[in-house]
């Protein structure tokens, strides 16, 4: 796996990315802080790449997870929403599988399974402007989340809560919720979406671009509602978000989103797997899950903080809690967090604190497409409460157990949830999952292929161990609340592997999942956005 290095584990940049390195993003051009670009140059015209183009062998590999590789029958390049339509109605006119590609962190073969003959590529569609007639930042699919932070903040002060790996594609990051180190202040990036620009497919198999609004009127608000956490290739393509926080009335750009803080006061705790026995461990990882029970309310005084309680396995890292923190009081309000969550572990940790401006820090972790890719395997869950006394020894048993191989690792992060995100209606939006305080993330990464069983098989085991009592999966209850899409893990669908009785639509989006169908028969009736997660059309 990836080492950390310092800065990276100071600022609790690598939450969601510590396997692959991302792929570059576009320099900054100053006109595209004001105004659309479309209105200065004329866009370039769609490229479509076949098997016998220099460029098809990055365009198909060009997805973080190793493990995938497709072979389309063509990629096309697209610029603009006219563009997407045009593809799209040619790809449906000829019977092909269509599917689409922002930034390629995708876990699973969503876009590079074998039934795919045409793949829409949107990684050149990088406008950002502010939107004067609707009040909104408009923000196309192929952004990285690095160039959305550096032109908001430059441009006019302001931010989304997004995630923390900035090198993921905004494109696929906002349709599954969208959440990072200030979600605990501001909510998911979903709680600020104003609007959609999607090109739909109807019955008669043509392509079109429609528009759809939060406003209680639009005639189109379900599909808007759809993308609040449906997560993508589900009922078209996004060509376009609008982003304006709810209630913001003023007509000054400046205050319509979140203003970040001034600057972020880093930390790492770190802890020599030598210098814990199994008592220490489950102290540190009690007094961590009982901490953010206790500490995730909408309102906390502990909203500026974010971190990750990165359980990995010996041979491949210390156990660290990396994080941020930002507020008038973030030293003492830390010094608090370090106390209780230390509190009975005999082996004081080493730490470290380092302050940076808030756009220095969050760009910490911006990588470029020298850093290769890895093979990987990911799942979730929504913690309601922290881990039982059982799960934790089953942690450090099978953290403890050794390597599948000697380029592998398996390691549990902990991340940092609740807060404002837990001050919305679970069916205001389509992200259901509204009263957790932690998400927990399994992995595994190698590079190897042949070690692809035995790797699945060891990060399955400790998956269906942890939930034995929920059938092997987080199934709903007092402690868990289901997963999250956009840690897409097709495993949730396969009986043998889901032994709950709770379908994997229900582990995603439970109660929503009856609205979010009848959303898709109506958007996308003939069914051409789909995948093996797919939402299925209401009958």
């Amino acid at each position: 796996m990836n080492q950390l290095n310092r800065r990276r584990l100071l600022t609790g940049t690598a939450v969601a990315g510590g396997f692959a390195a991302g792929i570059g993003v576009s320099g900054l051009g100053s006109l595209a802080l004001a105004d659309p670009p479309d209105k200065c140059f004329e866009p370039p015209k769609a490229v479509t790449v076949g098997k016998d183009d220099p460029r098809y062998p990055h365009l198909t590999s060009r997805g973080m997870n190793a493990r995938f590789t497709g072979e389309p029958d063509n990629v096309h390049i697209v610029t603009t929403t006219e563009q997407v339509v045009k593809a799209v109605t040619e790809a449906v006119a000829a019977g092909k599988r269509v599917s689409v590609r922002s930034g390629g962190h995708c876990f699973e073969d969503f876009v590079d399974s074998a039934d795919i003959e045409t793949v829409i590529d949107l990684s050149t569609m990088t406008n950002l402007y502010f939107d004067d007639e609707k009040r909104a930042f408009a923000i196309e699919p192929g952004l990285r989340l690095s160039e959305v932070y550096r032109r908001l903040y430059l441009g006019w002060g302001v931010t989304i809560p997004a995630g923390s790996c900035v090198e993921v594609g905004v494109g696929g990051h906002i349709l599954g919720g969208g959440y990072g180190a200030l979600a605990r202040r501001d909510g998911l990036v979903v709680d600020h979406l104003y609007a959609v620009e999607v090109v739909v497919v109807g019955k008669s198999g043509k392509a079109k671009a429609v528009v759809a609004t939060r406003e209680k009127d639009d005639p189109n608000r379900d599909l808007w509602w759809a993308h609040t956490g449906g997560g993508g290739g589900n009922f078209g393509i996004v060509t376009r978000y609008w982003l304006r926080s709810p209630n913001a009335e003023s007509k000054d750009p400046s205050k319509l989103l979140p203003k970040p803080p001034k600057e972020l006061l880093g930390f790492g705790l770190v802890w020599d797997w030598s210098t814990l026995d199994e008592k220490s461990y489950a102290r540190l990882v009690r007094n961590h899950g009982e901490w953010h029970t206790a500490n995730s309310e909408p309102g906390t005084r502990f909203a500026g903080l974010h971190s990750v309680l990165m359980l990995n396995e010996p041979s491949a890292a210390p156990i660290m809690l990396v994080g941020t923190i930002h507020g008038d009081d973030a030293e003492n309000l830390l010094d608090e967090y370090a106390a209780a969550i230390t509190e009975g572990v005999s082996a004081p940790p080493q730490r470290d604190e380092s302050r940076e401006p808030w756009l220095d820090a969050t760009l910490a972790a911006n990588l470029d497409e020298t850093g290769g890719r890895s093979r990987v395997k990911c799942k979730a869950g929504y913690l309601r409460r922290g881990w039982s006394d059982e799960q934790i020894a089953l942690t450090y048993d099978v953290l403890n157990e050794g390597q599948t191989s000697k380029d592998s690792g398996l390691a549990i992060w902990l991340v940092a949830y609740g807060g404002k995100v837990n001050d919305v209606k679970p069916n205001a939006t389509a992200t259901a999952q509204r009263d957790s305080v932690l998400k927990a993330i399994y992995m595994t990464g190698w590079s190897d292929p042949d070690q692809d069983k035995a790797n699945l098989k060891r990060v399955r085991r400790l998956y269906s161990e942890i939930y034995a009592t929920g059938g092997g999966v987080p199934a709903p209850d007092d402690d868990n609340d289901g997963s999250f899409i956009n840690y897409a893990d097709a495993d949730l669908a396969d009986e043998d592997l889901n032994t709950s009785g709770v379908a994997w639509h229900t582990l995603y989006y439970k109660d929503n999942y009856p609205r979010l169908r009848k959303a898709k028969a109506k958007w996308d009736p003939r069914d051409v956005f789909t995948h093996k997660l797919g939402i299925r059309p209401a009958d």
